[in-house]
């Protein structure tokens, strides 16, 4: 499996830490080679055509926006890459 380029987007409030945090746990729980990059720029954000956060996009495919999914949640998205 390629490297995989995750990106958890928001303007850093606690649901978008909270994300991020998941998000982290699941790639170490999967042992999975991977970037997890914390996006808070807007205008960044914006180019991805959401409106809510927080968001989490894999290899730039918006998968999750408007939710603050726990680490299982997060799994089981990854293992549908």
């Amino acid at each position: 499996m390629a490297k995989l380029n995750l990106k958890v987007m928001g303007g850093g409030c606690r649901n978008c830490e909270a994300l991020l945090k998941s998000t982290n746990e699941a790639v170490k729980e999967l042992g999975l080679d991977a970037d997890v990059e914390y996006v808070t720029d807007m205008e960044r954000i914006m180019t991805y055509g959401v409106m809510r956060m927080p968001v989490l996009a894999i290899n730039d495919k918006v998968v999750s926006q408007g939710k603050v999914l726990k680490t299982k949640e997060v799994v089981k998205v990854l293992q549908s890459v």
